[in-house]
């Protein structure tokens, strides 16, 4: 009787423990959706601002077609990458951050456009939406950051024992993060 009540406890110990282990992945698996969430919410403040951007600009001078195209397609490019975020895989993410990536670039053109023309920077209205589109893209940067600290902290609890049984016991698999892009590495060049 005191063998099988005990066979009991150790059992009812361990399911609790199990519970435990895979109430918490699901918990870190919650929050990386939600930060994953915040991430293209940033992305979609940056694609909705850009075309009043564009739009000021083009009142306000008369500048480069190609840069401007390249903005536009850029973005156009970059609103119809869409990346679900039970579906985080390493290429998945690579694909959605190259097309972020080169919208990133044709803007850092953008903007070293306007230093060439100095009505433009006179424009208050070009200078509020250069603003805003700054703080966007700090925004998106504050976003990958917590996104990249949450995919971590569930990588490092599925990976940890004894959680990585259930975390492959349950398809738990680990997340991907973001990594700077390897145009990144070098610094753009400015010339007037």
């Amino acid at each position: 009787m005191k063998k099988g009540l005990i066979v009991v406890i150790i059992l009812v110990v361990l399911a609790a423990w199990a519970g435990m282990g895979y109430n918490g992945l699901v918990k870190k698996d919650e929050v990386v959706k939600k930060e994953w969430a915040e991430v293209q919410n940033q992305y979609q403040r940056r694609a909705n601002l850009i075309p009043n951007l564009v739009n000021t600009v083009k009142g306000a001078a008369n500048f480069e077609q190609k840069t401007l195209t390249d903005v536009i397609e850029a973005r156009a490019k970059a609103t119809q990458m869409k990346v679900d975020a039970s579906n985080l895989t390493p290429e998945k993410l690579a694909e959605f951050q190259a097309a972020q990536g080169q919208l990133s670039q044709a803007l850092g053109r953008l903007m070293m456009v306007t230093e060439n023309y100095p009505n433009l920077k006179a424009n208050q209205n070009f200078l509020d939406l250069q603003a805003q589109l700054e703080g966007t893209e700090n925004r998106i940067t504050v976003a990958r950051k917590n996104y990249n600290e949450s995919v971590m902290n569930f990588n490092t609890k599925a990976r940890s024992f004894p959680t990585i049984i259930f975390a492959k016991m349950f398809g738990m698999t680990q997340k991907a993060t973001f990594e700077a892009d390897a145009a990144a590495q070098q610094a753009p060049t400015v010339n007037f």
